[in-house]
């Protein structure tokens, strides 16, 4: 009786320590994210602003992990009065892609399989920086590479994007600008 116990105690310890190592190996890796339009932590030039022609800037990523299905892009202020305010969803770019060039149309199906979901000011695509008169506002460009090819719909909520990432993502990086109303 006592060994069978023995036996169940190290059998659980051993599911424990597995599901903790593979819990440790599921953090996601590193994508180093950049823009040629603005440097990282500067301000985003008015064009790509709701003050400008209100275009999506260019960004480019490190290359994937070999597993990577998709890439995904977000953009979102984190400074926003609301809570964190959604500029952008952009999902199922190929995943061999490393580059996303600027002015993306603003249809929520493009070329390639892309598509985008709605953002909160309830467009289809990117519209960018247009806070409020006040304190410096900071939008992170957040690139995750997937194991899968979302099934969303074209136009989904962020409601709909976010629990769809969940379990996925196997590399993401960042890249934050600026901007400010006074």
């Amino acid at each position: 009786m006592r060994s069978s116990k023995t036996t169940l105690l190290c059998a659980l310890t051993s599911i424990f320590i597995a599901s903790c190592a593979a819990a440790g190996a599921e953090a996601p890796a590193k994508l180093t994210v950049q823009s040629t339009d603005f440097a990282s932590n500067a301000l985003i030039p008015k064009q790509f602003s709701g003050d400008g022609r209100d275009i999506s800037p260019s960004l480019t990523w490190s290359k994937a992990p070999e597993q990577t299905k998709s890439i995904a892009i977000t953009c979102t202020d984190s400074d926003a009065p609301r809570g964190t305010w959604w500029h952008w969803i952009i999902f199922n770019i190929p995943a061999q892609q490393t580059e996303l060039k600027g002015s993306q149309a603003k249809d929520s199906t493009l070329a390639n399989g892309i598509e985008q979901g709605t953002n909160d000011f309830g467009n289809s695509g990117y519209n960018g920086p247009a806070p409020p008169k006040g304190p410096i506002h900071h939008y992170h460009f957040t690139v995750y590479a997937l194991d899968t090819k979302l099934t969303v719909r074209a136009g989904c909520t962020k409601q709909e994007f976010s629990p769809a990432l969940s379990g996925h993502v196997l590399a993401e990086g960042e890249y934050i600008g600026t901007f400010v109303r006074r």
